[in-house]
């Protein structure tokens, strides 16, 4: 049960004090703010160099303290969902951010219709050493950004093209007929949420029942899924062509300025390592004793009651402990966060459930929720959360604002990075027979899920925008028959691919945000070979790993990311990751 909040000791809160130290100084920034949202002074002045870097210095000024205003707001909210005085808060922010949004939407039309001549000389001025990176984008986006008129029309139409996933959402969320389960003699309704955990029941006939109902609303909501991604494909095929992109993945990977390659790297190694994921599979049937493997079957635990039970002290001793080889400066960091009230860690009554990290240039600190239980996913979560933090951590302290906020093809890379140490610290300081084996079978099922799982819905957004761009049809039975394939291709011949499977896509609400996930595998590609090298490197490789932190959004996060000895446009790491499951896999058969 829930606590009440004021039961729980300060030093397990975080202290949103050090952001604003009342209600009353929060409201004196907020009057401030809304006074200094009117750039129009600046509109149609931009070639001017001295202008430009006013309006980008101001601008700056005014979305660091909006954010701290917006930070401050909705942790405010998180603290207790119900509190009708935060909810407040977060609307009235919201408000000052629309309306500077609007107030600013001139600045990337006007600067991008500037002279390419003019943008490389406030590139090479070294007075906007600040916003290079910026304008390098703006220099990038030129040969893609249309006539004036042309892009009024574009703007004008962009909340009818991107109301697709808000379609999708009232479909999936408001319209979803969730079926009914019996469990224990009592009905359960599946929902998106219990659906995961009764695929993990140890009671294979509720397994049945409960994917066979899902997915058979799915079904029945099949028409109108399908005409709904399929709008979502073909205005990414209008907007690339529009734009002359070569494709709808090229348009997508330019917004986060990250080569080709490195997407086609992703298919195609995946696609060799496949064997070891077929391997995988094969245990699992063996293991689980069946004739036949269904899709009902793939989530279910192989290994039982082998969790860590820790109080949170513990927990968190552990997890410093596991993140020892990225040296004493990045173990004093962690400290300071234990003790330095960076972090909320135990469940209250309202309180927003799972776990983030948030932090806002110029704050003291950053800061992490938690839900913290005696379980080992939430000792990971701990490792995971501090790892955003100390990413956001280094990068506002190393890069100027508008070069502090890193990517997301990165967000994740340093979380992950921690729990791929903290696990491999268990492995080598077990001893305990089923935990060894319950942590090998964590690591494989958090492989298969970000690493293949991820890739598998990458390609199937390759394919399915590719029949777009060649004129193909996209009808619920192209795309489930499309997608049927994949999943055959990815589970092997150990798993009956069931048909109720080819309806998968339909529920998978990434897809409205075209060619997104893949960053999820690159992610904890990227996090293994780092871990790989700081392993056989040591401080050298840290040395490298601490410029990653340091480095934000200062350039491309491929580029970013060669700081740390990953080079995604080669198949190196891509390779690593592979031989990391595989070992793995060996080590689990062999206690099997």
């Amino acid at each position: 049960m829930a606590k009440a909040r004021a039961s729980v000791p300060p030093s397990l809160r975080w202290r949103i004090e050090d952001i604003f130290a009342s209600q009353q100084e929060w409201e004196a920034l907020y009057e401030n703010v809304a006074t200094r949202l009117d750039f129009s002074s600046y509109e149609g002045r931009l070639a001017d160099p001295e202008v430009l870097l006013t309006c980008l210095e101001e601008l700056n000024a005014v979305v660091r303290e909006l954010s701290r205003l917006g930070v401050y707001a909705f942790m405010k909210r998180d603290e207790d969902t119900r509190d009708p005085a935060a909810v407040a808060l977060n609307s009235r922010v919201e408000t000052l951010e629309v309306t500077l949004s609007g107030n600013t939407a001139f600045l990337t039309p006007e600067l991008t219709a500037l002279p390419e001549q003019t943008l490389k000389d406030f590139i090479a001025d070294k007075r906007f050493a600040d916003y290079d990176y910026t304008l390098r984008g703006l220099l990038r986006e030129k040969p893609h950004v249309l006539s004036r008129e042309t892009e009024q029309v574009l703007a004008l139409s962009g909340k009818v093209m991107g109301g697709f996933h808000d379609i999708f959402g009232m479909l999936d969320n408001a319209d979803f007929p969730a079926p009914t389960v019996r469990v224990g003699g009592k009905p359960v309704t599946v929902t998106h949420g219990t659906y995961g955990l009764l695929l993990r029941s140890p009671d294979r006939a509720l397994r049945k029942k409960t994917f066979q109902l899902y997915y058979k609303a799915y079904e029945g909501l099949l028409n109108t899924i399908t005409a709904t991604y399929t709008g979502s494909v073909e205005k990414d095929v209008f907007l690339s062509r529009a734009r002359h992109y070569e494709s709808c993945l090229s348009r997508a990977l330019a917004a986060e300025d990250v080569d080709p390659i490195v997407y086609e790297n992703l298919l195609a190694c995946v696609e060799e390592g496949l064997p070891l994921l077929h391997r995988y599979f094969a245990d699992r049937k063996r293991l689980l004793g069946y004739r036949q493997l269904h899709m009902y079957d793939v989530y279910t635990p192989l290994v039982e009651n082998a969790e860590l039970q820790l109080e949170y002290e513990d927990a968190f001793r552990l997890v410093k402990e596991g993140l020892a080889p990225l040296g004493e400066r990045y173990a004093a960091l962690l400290d300071e966060a234990h003790d330095g009230g960076w972090i909320d860690v135990e469940e209250t009554e309202g309180k927003r459930s799972g776990a983030y990290s948030v932090s806002v240039y110029g704050l003291p600190h950053p800061y992490v929720l938690l839900n913290y239980q005696k379980m080992t996913s939430d000792v990971f979560t701990i490792a995971h959360e501090l790892g955003h933090a100390m990413h956001s951590y280094h990068s506002e302290r190393a890069q100027p604002q508008e070069k502090a906020d890193y990517k997301i093809f990165v967000a994740e890379v340093a979380s992950t990075v921690n729990e791929v140490l903290l696990l491999r610290h268990l492995l080598r300081t077990t001893t305990d027979a089923p935990l060894r084996k319950y942590l090998l079978s964590y690591y494989m099922d958090t492989l298969k899920g970000t690493l293949f799982r991820q890739t598998q819905f990458a390609e199937f957004e390759y394919l399915s925008h590719k029949m777009a761009e060649e004129g193909k049809p996209l009808t619920r039975e192209s795309l489930s028959d499309c997608y049927l394939a994949l999943n055959k291709k990815y589970y092997g011949p150990a798993v009956e691919s069931d048909p109720e499977i080819a309806y998968e896509w339909a529920r998978i609400p990434h897809f409205y945000r075209a060619f997104y996930v893949y960053k999820y595998a690159t992610g904890i590609i990227a996090a293994v070979s780092i871990v790989d090298r700081i392993e056989r490197e040591g401080e050298t490789a840290v040395a490298d790993y601490f410029k990653f932190l340091s480095s934000g959004g200062s350039d491309s996060p491929v580029e970013l990311l060669k700081l740390a000895g990953v080079d995604l446009t080669k198949k190196d790491a891509f390779t690593a990751a592979m031989r990391s499951f595989e070992e793995a896999l060996a080590e689990f058969e062999s206690l099997s």
